[in-house]
């Protein structure tokens, strides 16, 4: 695979991808990162807590949650619409660049709107300002974020470069998640939330576009685009059995994850009994994400001696059998809870690079596939079906969490806390399980010298 409009440059060998090319579309989505993690921590407070407002909530918690559900289901459906019409486009600048460039703005704009509703005005009125922003939001979101990350394939011809270019986007989007996580409070205790959602939506739009101006003359002007209507590719994408084995297992890695993530709160109040949960969460995550990002390129080497799928296999196992840690840490007689906990996390968070540093590249594979059978590129769509399971897991992962802690989420009554790795685990494994059936299948179908069927 080469580019027209700006050769692939050599660092090596003929196809390897210049070191500005990997940090550019490396880069990108780190700003957007940071903005996401502030909105998950913050936008659900400010509208619902009446310390936020200065009196009485703008929304009741009940309706903030369900609009914010609701919205990030229709953000769902709405990215396998977006991937799509990004594969059918046709212009001089390409077929995703054309998105990233015009939708990052009105972007940067209803992420500062988000948090700047109309002051003294009714429950109902704040509500329709809150729905009508957020969809706006989720949309251009989709914009963006599809089309960009359907641009690994093009950008990245072999399997080392994909690998290398996804450690480095993984590596980029922890700094981002600690901007927005640690910047995000700070900026609010400082200035308020109006100063902190504009300085991080600023972030996104100048780290987006820095990335986009690096791949500007490095990305493929003649790639066939799709033709097929829409219902017609869903269908043919939907039939892909390898991939929707994947696609499962991948959805079923990302359940345990996100139940492990919502634990944390509950974790720290009902097994380490400390009442600063804030902090103690915050801790914990970093230990996580620490072990997560030094693992990274562990993960990396054992792709390149095998496969990114026997990689992605072991993370899952990996993940699978340490989620239990989890229902002994912080019992264990003689020694401090705090160090059970920390040690749990890091256990628990070296595997966890699987989740985040394989599925692009495997799904890269059934685009080069793809094209190879039937001379189109689709890869909007395939990358648009992972970020629809991200987001429905997104909005339904909470509800397995919710359904284990009924069995006790208190000191003293913490069964239900203990048990959600373990449940977790059992999930995560199922995944592994499902994948490995069907590996060796998998594997061979997605060759370019073997087109899927």
């Amino acid at each position: 695979m080469t580019s027209t409009t700006g050769e692939l440059e050599s660092e090596g060998t003929a196809t390897s991808l210049a070191l500005r090319t990997k940090l550019a579309w490396s880069i990108g989505p780190m700003g957007a990162e940071a903005l996401r993690q502030s909105r998950l921590a913050w936008l659900v407070f400010f509208y619902a807590d009446a310390s936020s407002a200065g009196g009485a909530a703008r929304l009741s918690l009940a309706t903030v949650s369900i609009l914010f559900a609701g919205g990030k289901l229709l953000e769902a459906f709405a990215d396998t619409f977006i991937g799509h019409w990004s594969d059918r486009t046709k212009s001089r600048f390409g077929r995703r660049l054309p998105f990233v460039l015009l939708a990052s703005p009105p972007m940067t704009l209803l992420a500062i709107l988000l948090f700047t509703p109309p002051a003294h005005a009714s429950e109902l009125v704040t509500g329709v300002y809150f729905v009508t922003i957020l969809e706006a939001f989720f949309l251009c979101n989709s914009l963006v974020s599809v089309p960009y990350e359907s641009l690994l394939p093009e950008i990245a011809p072999t399997t080392d470069d994909r690998i290398t270019i996804t450690s480095w986007r993984v590596q980029f989007g922890v700094a981002g998640a600690g901007i927005g996580l640690i910047g995000s409070g700070l900026l609010i205790s400082q200035f308020g939330y109006q100063v902190m959602a504009a300085t991080l939506a600023l972030l996104a739009l100048v780290t987006r576009y820095v990335g986009l101006a690096g791949l500007w003359n490095r990305t493929r002007r003649d790639t066939p685009s799709g033709s097929s209507p829409f219902l017609e590719t869903l269908r043919s994408t939907a039939s892909n059995r390898p991939f929707l084995v994947f696609l499962t297992s991948f959805v079923l890695f990302s359940t345990g994850l996100s139940v492990v993530i919502g634990l944390l709160p509950f974790y720290v109040t009902a097994v380490l009994r400390e009442s600063d949960t804030g902090t103690w969460s915050g801790l914990l995550t970093a230990v996580g994400i620490a072990a997560m990002a030094s693992a990274i390129p562990l993960f990396g080497r054992l792709a390149r001696r095998s496969s990114n799928e026997h990689a992605y296999m072991r993370a899952m196992l990996a993940c699978a059998i340490s989620f239990q840690i989890l229902f002994f840490a912080g019992s264990l007689p003689g020694i401090p809870r705090a160090a059970q906990a920390f040690a749990a996390l890091v256990i628990v968070g070296a595997p966890l690079a699987g989740v985040y540093l394989f599925p692009g590249p495997i799904i890269a594979e059934f685009c080069d596939a793809e094209m190879t059978k039937l001379g189109l590129g689709r890869e909007g769509m395939f990358f648009s079906m992972q970020a629809f399971t991200d987001k429905v897991v997104e909005a339904f992962a909470p509800l397995l969490l919710g359904f284990v802690l009924l069995l006790g989420h208190q000191p003293g009554h913490d069964w239900g806390v203990r048990l959600v790795g373990p449940v977790a685990g059992l999930v995560v494994f199922c995944g592994y399980m499902l994948f490995r059936s069907y590996n060796s299948k998998l594997t061979s179908r997605t060759s370019a010298a073997e087109p899927i069927s």
